[in-house]
């Protein structure tokens, strides 16, 4: 038996590796694509403007199913293992369709578009294939009332909340090179940790890792200077894996405490009405400043922080400081939830 396990193991590294390079390779490929096609956009945090290959989100897309799918099968023709393979599915379908969602977005944005009020019905939808498996645990421990016994409310109403939610609520704290892949790496390897290590849902680590393997050959790309943006196809997509990761693995809690610094985000966003963009105003000298006078967005606070404090705000520095906020949540989130 624990030979077995020792196997199954070595074949879902082998699966992680395979996943980092299918997605280094496709990302190469998709950026000479996306030039030859015109599907640029302006780097807004540079002098020059240069022009960067939009949509990256469909070629991390790509390798996360192809390295699933790859690990599902060894488990079902050579190990014969079929344990979890409903959950594995329904998870992939819904992060798929709502990958569908972003790039529609991303393709058609500027010309038609989806509609705000459109994104989080549509990524409602979404959420049928997890929500039809009735995964997840129904009771949940609620302020002021203790444990409640939700039954199936929780998986027709909780779950597509959870996940429409965290599609879109990934999606606002953005626009800077590497701050949307590294974010999502941090928070994804955080989860599948606690997943892994407290709960023991290997198969629901083992989605976390696989994604986590996809982002992380992006991001050789995407950090600064990036040759390739993420668009909605990826937040959208690395958003639903989160909350899918959180909703399998029973780690909620885990998962709101990780997600504070965008409920930062969308707080400081109402306050513009949610009209205000993330960007920052580039000077002559190339370093950041707020482009408004009040703070709209986290990044735009960090500007000014690094402004504060006598080091010049740069696009690096910024994100930097976003991981490091980030990393602080990672350590409230393990001192609380182990």
């Amino acid at each position: 038996m624990a030979s077995l396990k020792n196997m199954v193991d070595t074949f879902l590294l082998f699966s992680i590796a395979l996943t980092f390079f299918s997605s280094v390779v496709l990302c190469r490929w998709w950026i000479r694509r996306a030039h030859d096609s015109d599907l640029v956009g302006k780097d807004m945090h540079k002098i020059s403007r240069q022009k960067v290959a939009e949509v990256g989100g469909l070629p991390v897309l790509f390798a996360f199913l192809f390295g699933i799918l790859i690990f599902v099968g060894a488990k079902t023709f050579y190990f014969g293992n079929l344990a979890y393979e409903r959950e594995i599915f329904a998870a992939v379908l819904t992060i798929a369709i709502i990958a569908m969602i972003g790039f529609i977005d991303d393709i058609l944005g500027w010309k038609i578009g989806l509609r705000q009020w459109q994104k989080p019905l549509l990524c409602l939808f979404a959420a049928l294939p997890v929500m039809m498996i009735n995964s997840g645990v129904s009771h949940m421990n609620l302020p002021f009332f203790g444990l409640v016994e939700l039954g199936i409310l929780y998986a027709l109403i909780v779950v597509p909340i959870i996940i429409s939610g965290a599609a879109n609520g990934f999606n606002m704290l953005a626009g800077y090179n590497g701050l949307e892949a590294g974010m999502g790496i941090i928070i994804l390897g955080a989860l599948g940790f606690i997943v892994w290590q407290v709960q023991g849902l290997s198969h629901v680590a083992m989605i976390a890792a696989i994604m986590i393997a996809a982002l992380l050959g992006f991001l050789i790309f995407n950090k600064h200077p990036a040759k390739v943006f993420p668009g909605d196809t990826l937040t959208y997509m690395v958003g639903a894996t989160i909350a899918v990761v959180a909703i399998l693995g029973n780690v909620e809690k885990a998962a709101f405490i990780l997600f504070i610094p965008y409920f930062i985000e969308f707080f400081l966003k109402s306050r513009g009405g949610f009209r205000k963009e993330s960007f920052a105003h580039v000077r002559d000298d190339g370093y950041l400043e707020k482009p408004y006078d009040k703070i709209y967005g986290l990044e735009h606070l960090m500007i000014a922080v690094l402004n504060r404090i006598g080091i010049k705000a740069t696009e690096k520095r910024v994100v930097y400081s976003i991981y490091l906020i980030e990393t602080v949540f990672v350590l409230l989130m393990i001192y609380f939830v182990i």
